[in-house]
């Protein structure tokens, strides 16, 4: 418990200011960055116009999610990083703004991660779980199954626990880099509670996408189609 006590500042995932090296920092600025460019060129070639407050009640729902804190072994709690929902929902490029959005609010409005590292925090928890998990979800659906529901839930589960893990593990490297904690050290920490609580994300996830996929199946981006009706007592399973 000593060495979980100490090492506790270096669990979260919201990176405080003075965590990270200049280099370090400027380097997961500029992809940001970049990215959130792409992405608001993308957003504004492709998507149609109902998106706009689609992106709004996703952006407040992640954003009331991450309040929610679950508990896990060991004295400390996890929430929900939402990064692979907003993908799911909206998209990677739409997804993407979404949770640059939640970020830069809890960072100015709550304190929650510094200023100075605003990049790299977005990058961990925000583009990782967006694009990474979204597109691991894709590649796992089309693998399982385009059209039916089960291979959606299992593709989502699988997105939303890896894209944290990744995270987690991303982070733990840029700390290392940045001479914070040892790389051994803080991989062990970070890498190990995060494969728990990346469970809670899967769950969460899963849990979410379920209920809109049950009643507003149009709000999802590239949905399944549905082979028979929500009364069908084989709905799900087919």
């Amino acid at each position: 418990m000593v060495a979980l006590t100490l090492f506790t500042p270096y669990l979260a995932m919201h990176v405080p200011d003075g965590f990270l090296s200049l280099p370090v920092s400027l380097v997961t600025w500029v992809i940001s960055i970049g990215l959130i460019a792409v992405s608001l060129n993308k957003v504004q070639a492709r998507y149609k116009e109902k998106t706009v407050p689609l992106m709004g009640v996703c952006a407040a729902f992640i954003f009331a999610a991450q309040m929610i804190n679950f508990p896990i072994p060991g004295g400390t709690s996890g929430h929900l990083l939402g990064g692979t929902l907003a993908g799911v929902l909206l998209g990677p490029w739409a997804g993407s703004l979404v949770m640059t959005v939640v970020f830069i609010v809890q960072g100015f409005l709550f304190q929650d991660g510094g200023l100075t590292v605003l990049g790299a925090n977005i990058f961990n928890m925000g583009l990782i779980g967006t694009f990474g998990g979204y597109y691991l979800y894709r590649i796992i659906r089309k693998a399982l199954g385009l059209s039916n529901w089960r291979s959606m839930a299992i593709a989502v589960a699988v997105s939303a626990w890896t894209s944290v893990v990744v995270a987690s593990l991303v982070c733990a490297i840029e700390l290392a880099l940045s001479g914070t904690v040892p790389l051994s050290v803080v991989i062990t920490a970070m890498v190990g509670w995060h494969i728990i609580i990346g469970i809670g994300e899967a769950i969460i996830t899963v849990l979410a996408v379920s209920y809109i996929w049950r009643t507003r199946p149009d709000l999802i981006y590239e949905p399944p189609r549905k082979k028979s009706s929500l009364t069908d007592p084989s709905y799900g399973i087919h």
